[in-house]
């Protein structure tokens, strides 16, 4: 849980300095800055998605789990706790809401996160978290600077998410393949470049309807693999 631990505190602090220096960085400043972290998000996604060994299965994933996210309306459900804690900060302009959920899943969805977490739940080095944390505590200043105090509260789901999957880790080692986290986290890399799109106004892409995909190209690949070992 170290990892988990230090990325959390990485994120605090970020959104410490970014508050702090909030009223000293220009409008003008603040977007262009968004600008470029968005196509960084992009590129980063693009990266990790490139990393698939086998199209057809990102393609199923993205597919079937848009129809399962459209039912269960998760966007809608994390909307709806952002906006919950928009109400008890006293702030009605909708910002909270949007930077609780847009960064929760910046920090969440992704190849980092995910072995991160295994990586520190199998190995007990969390080198890989290490680094998120770095990446995290910087991106942090930059959109409390922009989307104000809402920031904070992406660290409850990446405390949940990452410290769930490292507490699970011992699971995830019996059960997970090489193809299944290559794929999962491929699918996770559109992911991350469709919020790149998101932040730069391109269009809104419902993210977080988008999520069962990551689980079910596991399930995919599982099937897959069962298929060619028979």
């Amino acid at each position: 849980m170290l990892g988990t631990v230090v990325n959390v505190a990485a994120i605090a602090l970020g959104v410490t300095v970014g508050m702090v220096f909030k009223k000293g960085i220009s409008e003008k400043t603040k977007s262009t800055v968004m600008q470029g972290l968005g196509l960084v998000v992009i590129l980063i996604g693009l990266k990790t998605a490139w990393q698939t060994e086998n199209e057809i299965i990102v393609i199923l994933s993205l597919a079937l789990g848009a129809i399962i996210g459209e039912y269960i309306d998760i966007e809608e459900r994390l909307e709806r706790v952002g906006t919950w804690l928009e109400s008890k900060t006293g702030n009605n302009q909708g910002m909270v809401a949007k930077a609780f959920v847009s960064t929760s899943l910046i920090y969440c969805v992704g190849a980092m996160a995910i072995m991160g977490a295994l990586e520190d739940g199998l190995t007990g080095q969390p080198n890989i978290l290490f680094a998120k944390s770095a990446l995290d505590g910087i991106s942090a200043i930059i959109f409390t600077s922009t989307m104000g105090i809402g920031v904070i509260f992406s660290t409850i789901p990446v405390f949940l998410y990452q410290g769930s999957i490292t507490l699970l880790a011992d699971f995830f080692k019996e059960f997970l393949t090489d193809g299944m986290i290559t794929e999962m986290n491929a699918t996770g890399g559109l992911l991350i470049a469709a919020i790149g799109i998101n932040i730069l106004g391109i269009m809104k892409v419902k993210i977080g309807n988008l999520l069962p995909a990551i689980f079910l190209a596991v399930l995919f690949v599982w099937i897959t693999e069962k298929i060619l070992v028979g």
